[in-house]
């Protein structure tokens, strides 16, 4: 039995001027909205769950960085994929988290539809209800489909935005050293 996703589908590609019931496109409607609710996982995940207890006592007051976080998403305008790397780092106020459940955090917000201006402030907002720490930087660089493949049609052009807390927001020596851990050579 079709879902309503695979019946939207169906009404898309023959809206498009294709039949829907040719060989390569008979499975079609059930693999996008099969895909479509992978993609928008994130909406059935919560913070609490995706850390899943991972924070630890640690008596570490050093700033503390995961960058190049890969992560894929849907634009909410275009409903266009934007990827690219996400940079996480935060500085401890007695606790540290699993180094893994900074990833799953932002899967968790990419999983959905998204504005990447959003999804950078989310990401920091959830680093900082979990942790407490002294302070959260975000950035996330980005490809978007919908800038590349219609419209203007740069395929060049990232986006980039950052959200700071904490420290990073009122210590200008803390975001500099953030900004340039983020410039050094990388190994991937």
């Amino acid at each position: 039995m079709p879902t309503k996703i695979e019946d939207a589908y169906r009404t898309v590609l023959t809206e498009l001027g294709e039949d829907p019931d040719r060989e390569g496109l008979v499975k079609t409607p059930h693999r996008a909205a099969e895909a479509m609710r992978f993609i928008t996982s994130g909406y059935q995940m919560d913070v609490k769950t995706v850390v899943n207890g991972a924070i630890f006592e640690e008596d570490a007051d050093d700033m503390i960085m995961c960058r190049d976080i890969e992560f894929f998403s849907m634009c909410e305008h275009h409903l266009f994929p934007f990827f690219g790397r996400a940079h996480v780092a935060y500085i401890p106020n007695g606790k540290i988290i699993g180094l893994s459940k900074l990833a799953r955090i932002v899967d968790m917000f990419a999983r959905r539809l998204q504005v990447q201006e959003r999804m950078t402030v989310q990401i920091a907002s959830a680093v900082q209800e979990v942790l407490q720490p002294l302070g959260v930087g975000v950035v996330i660089e980005a490809k978007h489909m919908c800038m590349m493949a219609r419209g203007v049609e740069k395929k060049c052009s990232d986006m980039v935005t950052s959200h700071v807390l904490g420290t990073f927001r009122s210590d200008r020596g803390t975001r500099s050293e953030f900004m340039n851990l983020l410039g050094k050579q990388r190994s991937c």
